[in-house]
């Protein structure tokens, strides 16, 4: 069965980007690993916080490209590990996480603290401006 979005619409010229940022956020939310919170930390501020147990900051990549942040992790070949486990309940293998960001958030930093990576976005103040259009005789 195929669904229809509403941004298929011919009345709405232009859309394109908008309705491949919905795509990608829909692909990014069905990837369970790793684990993430999102929270807003006062009133311009938001923090998402992935659990990476067992990544170290060279494992851990971050990016920004136009309005996407992806985060990668990647492990060393743990093939090459000598250790026998009798257990194995913590995931050792890599991931990408995507977020698209709204438009004028901007990244502020990110810290690994006890296996969790956070990233702190901020939504700068934004200052008013008035624009005054000159008008050309014809």
């Amino acid at each position: 069965m195929t669904t229809r979005l509403m941004l298929d619409s011919p009345f709405l010229l232009g859309f394109d980007h908008t309705r491949s940022l919905i795509d990608r956020a829909a692909k990014a939310a069905a990837e369970g690993y790793p684990p993430y919170n999102v929270e807003q930390i006062g009133d311009r501020s938001v923090r998402i916080t992935l659990a990476v147990a067992g990544f170290t900051v060279d494992d851990l990549t971050i990016t920004l490209e136009g309005r996407q942040l992806t985060i990668v992790g990647k492990r060393e070949d743990q093939a090459k590990d000598p250790q026998a486990f009798l257990h194995r309940g913590i995931a050792a293998r890599g991931f990408t996480r995507a977020f698209v960001l709204a438009d004028g958030l901007e990244v502020e930093g990110a810290a690994l603290d006890h296996g969790l990576l956070h990233v702190s976005l901020i939504r700068p103040e934004r200052t008013a401006s008035v624009q005054r259009i000159p008008i050309t005789a014809a």
